[in-house]
């Protein structure tokens, strides 16, 4: 999940607010007159009121889906997807505390939960299960955690490195905990706030790639995500965190929906890394682009879009509770969650369940 154009787009968009006086603005909106609701500059979406005609948003006036343009060729390139059932091995490196593994884990097992409301986390994935591989076999839709590791002593140090990070899932390997399941297994590794990585908040706020057999012994697609609430939440956990230069003319931050900036923050990024892991495990299946060292998946195609109307540095309309907390998806156990879009095959643009058109 790269990220400096995902800012740029932030930093060109309130810069067109602050000098486009003499255009048009849109009034604001109250809770009592409609269902968009203001956060600052953001909009939310009242569920328990009638909706709104979303043509009269200019952000929705088009009846193009969001993010759809013909210059993305999106191709197949041959190579395998994860079709079955899908095993998730957690790696947690440094101290985590039980209620940020918890909220994880319960994103996590939302993905193939049948008894959530919708718009839901299965609903969401739903999406990525569009993807097939050449025998037509969809992505998996059950999505499992088949096993933990902790490393709280950090025993590859602190400082971690796209290579470095492969021996942390050596360790885990060899150590009695985790089968070698190179057929239906990813590896997902997840580090606390304390520990850096290579290019992290610069570059990206999370990546995903496969072990080389000399550092693990074995070929196994697995993703990074970095818990960023001590580095750049501004960054890998916006909207709950604003960069400083949207200061008083952009938005304002979000309220995350399970009051952690830094967790709920890692999930969309998690979401977005597991949907690229599974439609894209060895870099030779779906992408769009000419390089497979730097391609464009099918989460990065819609990074920074979680509802109907976004673009431009603008999130699109989401839900607010009666807290005050903004999400877009409903989770296992009552959780919610902001969880970025997804590029549809099938519409050719981003996707998500709570689309309003």
């Amino acid at each position: 999940m790269s990220i400096p154009l995902f800012l740029y787009s932030f930093l060109i968009f309130f810069f067109f607010l602050h000098n486009a006086n003499s255009l048009p603005r849109t009034s604001k909106s109250t809770a009592t007159s409609t269902t968009l609701l203001d956060v600052g500059n953001h909009q939310v979406y009242n569920p328990q009121a009638k909706l709104p005609d979303i043509r009269t948003n200019p952000l929705s006036a088009s009846k193009k889906f969001e993010g759809s343009s013909d210059l993305v060729h999106l191709r197949y390139h041959m190579g395998p997807v994860l079709s079955s059932p899908i095993n998730i091995y957690l790696i947690w490196y440094g101290k985590w505390a039980n209620p940020h593994k918890l909220l994880i884990k319960d994103f996590l097992l939302s993905i193939s939960s049948k008894g959530s409301p919708s718009p839901s986390v299965s609903d969401w994935w739903r999406t990525v299960s569009l993807y097939t591989d050449q025998t037509g076999a969809n992505i998996s839709r059950t999505v499992l955690i088949a096993g933990e590791y902790t490393d709280h002593l950090y025993s590859h140090g602190k400082d971690l490195t796209r290579l470095t990070v492969q021996d942390v899932i050596a360790s885990a390997v060899k150590s009695k905990p985790f089968p070698v399941d190179h057929k239906t297994g990813i590896y997902l590794i997840l580090t606390a706030d304390d520990v850096t990585m290579q290019d992290y908040c610069r570059a990206v706020c999370g990546f995903h790639y496969f072990t080389f057999p000399s550092k693990v012994g074995y070929t196994l697609p697995y993703a990074w995500i970095g818990h960023s609430i001590k580095q750049c939440p501004e960054v890998c956990a916006y909207p709950f965190a604003v960069p400083g230069y949207m200061g008083g003319g952009g938005p304002g931050a979000l309220h995350p929906p399970n009051g952690d900036i830094g967790v709920d923050g890692m999930i969309s990024v998690i979401g977005h890394e597991l949907a690229e892991l599974s439609s894209n495990p060895l870099v030779n299946a779906w992408y769009a682009g000419e390089d497979p060292t730097a391609p464009t998946e099918i989460g990065d195609l819609c990074e920074g879009l979680y509802g109907t109307g976004g673009g431009g540095g603008y999130i699109g309309q989401v839900m607010k509770d009666r807290k005050g907390r903004t999400f877009n998806l409903h989770g296992r156990r009552g959780r919610k969650f902001l969880v970025q879009w997804i590029w549809s095959p099938v519409l050719k643009a981003c996707a998500g369940p709570n689309a309003l058109d």
